[in-house]
């Protein structure tokens, strides 16, 4: 009976949750509830910040935090991943929010959701590295750059004449209503931000936003200052997550599918990026799979809960991290923290000055912003990454997320093909190196007088095709035998560049045989017909062997002369 290949833990659907439990001790509880306690406190702010800057009302952070990081909790992949809103979706939501209203968001974070339970059923976790962390820095920073832009108008109290949606159109406006100033605004912007940098230096333990959050309140609600708060702002509800069924029509469905797709990408990507942190923090191995399928189902479990798209939040996974928690209880325990105080204490949320918000933002932009990997790039990586890296970060800030991705992928996709290309070669064997310590060398063996034996190095694929044009320039011969030992992969156009030069072989009287087909190209020829035109007779698995038929086949030749 054949033997079936072990499934790989990181490719197993099983949440981690059902797999650490099994020798949980009351220490760790109460290690994972003190970690989900401070985690709690330090996404409250983050939450409500974000969805200000998401362009919703502040408790659907809060609703995304407590539904989103329940469910990753219970179904996830990893044992310490914290689920909730992230800057990286910041200007996301708010463009969607902008032209297709919340009924839009909420279909198409459920659509994302869908999309990304149908990766992880499909295995497609593991296709996620395959996304150059060029792009990824290009358009982090470029997110970044889109977040700190947004917050200028709140963190110097300026008023706008218009309500701009696009990050080019929001410096315009700045530069516009710069003349609006609130120096009163400033002062409060710039003494959260003083806290929120300084305060981390001497107590840690307590989060620096809630400190500036707590400051900032405390001046505004007593010294009368003229600053916006949230209560200017929004209305605020302390009422916990409730079902929000939107309408739907296949119209919608189809016109967000695009929309879809951005969240589902940028969720898979964040969230799995914070896996690998996570895992490197506590020496562990995340299940990668059954994370794609738990942030699906806590997209979906959000958006019909009235939150926003959720994905894995590296800064709060690492503050678990570091307080102890080391199982999803503790990601459970910071969703039910949450709720409890959405439920008592959201009504002081109206005191929180925007400018505070803002200086929040500011420190989230610069700690997602990666400027030491870009730093590092531009030292040391060829001119075509630093390329790619620059083009998805402009194209995030002047257009969107979906355009960078995608021009940034084509940019890097084609420059790989064209380092493929460069590196693949075909040559012929002419002159004696005694230099050559290669034992399978050609230049050891004795070729038959009327055989010439190409080589072919590198990976055979379209971007390479013209590199076999000038293979057969000589036609006195009698036998071709072409060496693929250096062929570790072969495409549909390269299985073609291979027909053309049999066919031209044939008509001019010359066999041709192959030599030491590695397994991929094999397969793609069998499954072309080619090795069947060619006869399986004329495939050999060494060049020794290769060359003793191309000698069998010279002496028949010669008899028949």
């Amino acid at each position: 009976m054949a033997e079936h290949a072990p499934v790989r833990t990181e490719d197993k659907l099983k949440p981690k949750l059902f797999s650490v439990m099994k020798g949980y001790t009351k220490e760790q509880l109460v290690k994972d509830i003190v970690a989900g306690i401070i985690v709690a406190i330090i996404a409250l702010p983050l939450s409500i910040a974000l969805a200000l800057a998401s362009g919703v009302g502040p408790e659907q952070g809060l609703y995304t935090a407590i539904v989103a990081g329940f469910i990753v909790a219970f179904f996830g992949g990893s044992r310490v991943q914290i689920a909730g809103p992230t800057a990286a979706f910041a200007t996301i939501v708010a463009g969607i929010v902008a032209t297709e209203g919340m009924d839009g968001l909420i279909i198409s974070t459920i659509m994302a959701g869908i999309i990304m339970i149908v990766m992880g059923c499909c295995k497609f976790g593991a296709l996620i590295k395959y996304i150059p962390g060029t792009i990824t820095s290009g358009f982090t920073f470029g997110i970044a750059v889109t977040i700190l832009i947004g917050q200028i108008k709140d963190f110097f109290g300026l008023t706008f004449q218009n309500a701009p949606i696009e990050t080019v159109d929001k410096i315009k406006e700045i530069i516009l209503c710069f003349g609006t100033f609130n120096w009163q605004a400033a002062l409060v912007g710039v003494i959260s931000l003083a806290v929120l940098i300084l305060w981390p230096k001497k107590l840690e333990k307590i989060p620096a936003s809630l400190i500036a959050v707590i400051l900032g309140s405390l001046l505004v609600k007593y010294t009368g200052l003229e600053v916006n708060t949230i209560g200017d702002l929004y209305t605020i509800s302390s009422a916990p997550p409730h079902f929000t069924a939107p309408v739907v029509t296949f119209a919608r469905v189809r016109a967000l599918v695009p929309n879809a797709f951005t969240i589902a990408i940028l969720a898979a990507v964040e969230s799995l990026l914070s896996c690998v942190v996570a895992d490197g923090m506590i020496g562990s191995k995340h299940r990668s799979n059954m994370e794609l399928v738990a942030q699906g189902l806590a997209n979906i479990g959000s958006a019909l809960f009235g939150g926003i798209p959720a994905t894995g939040a590296i800064a709060r996974t690492a503050a678990n991290v570091k307080n102890g928690g080391r199982t999803p209880i503790a990601g459970m325990v910071h969703s039910v923290v949450v709720l409890v105080i959405l439920i008592v204490l959201m009504p002081l949320a109206a005191l929180i000055p925007m400018p505070t918000i803002a200086a929040i933002l500011f420190v989230v932009a610069y700690n997602m912003c990666g400027w030491r990997n870009i730093r590092n790039t531009i030292r040391t990586a060829p001119k075509s990454d630093i390329a790619v890296l620059f083009v998805t970060l402009t194209l995030t800030v002047v257009f969107d997320l979906v355009v960078a991705i995608g021009v940034g992928m084509v940019m890097a996709a084609l420059l790989f093909m064209k380092r493929m290309a460069d590196v693949t070669e075909a040559h012929t064997w002419v002159d004696v190196d005694d230099e050559d310590t290669d034992p399978d060398s050609i230049f050891r063996k004795k070729i038959p007088a009327r055989t010439r034996v190409y080589e072919i190095n590198g990976p055979m694929f379209f971007a390479a095709a013209d590199k076999y044009k000038y293979m057969l320039h000589d036609w006195d011969i009698d036998i071709l035998c072409i060496r693929m030992r250096n062929v570790p992969a072969i495409d549909a156009t390269g299985v073609e560049a291979l027909k053309r030069i049999v066919q031209r072989c044939e008509r001019h009287g010359v066999r041709v045989i192959f030599s030491h087909v590695n397994e991929q190209p094999m397969h793609a020829m069998e499954k072309a017909g080619f090795i069947e035109k060619v006869g399986r007779e004329n495939f050999c698995n060494h060049i020794d062997t290769a060359l003793e038929r191309a000698a069998s086949i010279e002496e028949e030749l010669h008899k028949e002369v």
